[in-house]
């Protein structure tokens, strides 16, 4: 697939209300492989919902939410979630994007975008970000945004019956 060499063309929107038929109809589309199984599916109407309205409480306070869209178009979804406690100045980021725009360079720009906001707007110190190893993609996209891989958990995921070991990236402000 080619690369976006306009990457003008990618921009991060808030969430709003109104976005819930899209956030839906990304949800049922998004390859799994190598998403939390936390994620409902199928993800109806009011699974976007309740997340908009979550979020919608903890934007800017504690998590950056965003919607990744393509020429005005939503086709994935971004995020970095403070932690609390003792982790409270470190974040975890996520993301997901729609099959059809994967290996063109969105991500990468999207997870350039929201690390920038993230530490413009939240009190943290760092990001984390959680690749599941099979998951070599994710780790590019990670890399090229300067996270650096701090070590690998041994058999820490369990996804479609597999046991898989999960790496852990790092990015400091």
């Amino acid at each position: 697939m080619a690369k976006l060499t306009d990457t003008s063309r990618i921009q991060l929107k808030k969430w709003d209300l109104t976005d819930a038929d899209a956030l839906s109809a990304i949800g049922n589309a998004v390859d799994r492989t190598f998403l939390s199984d936390r994620l409902p599916f199928p993800y109806t109407k009011e699974d976007a919902d309740w997340w908009l309205n979550m979020i919608a409480e903890q934007e800017g306070k504690d998590g950056i939410f965003r919607a990744i869209l393509l020429d005005n178009k939503i086709i994935g979804t971004i995020s970095v979630e403070q932690k609390n406690d003792v982790y409270r100045q470190d974040a975890e980021i996520g993301y997901f994007l729609l099959v059809d725009n994967q290996s063109k360079g969105v991500m990468t720009e999207a997870v350039k975008q929201i690390c920038e906001i993230a530490f413009a707007k939240l009190d943290i110190v760092r990001i984390t970000g959680l690749v599941y190893e099979p998951n070599i993609a994710s780790q590019k996209v990670l890399k090229k945004n300067g996270f650096v891989l701090e070590g690998t958990m041994k058999n820490a995921v369990i996804k479609n019956g597999k046991i898989q070991d999960l790496c852990i990236y790092g990015k400091l402000k």
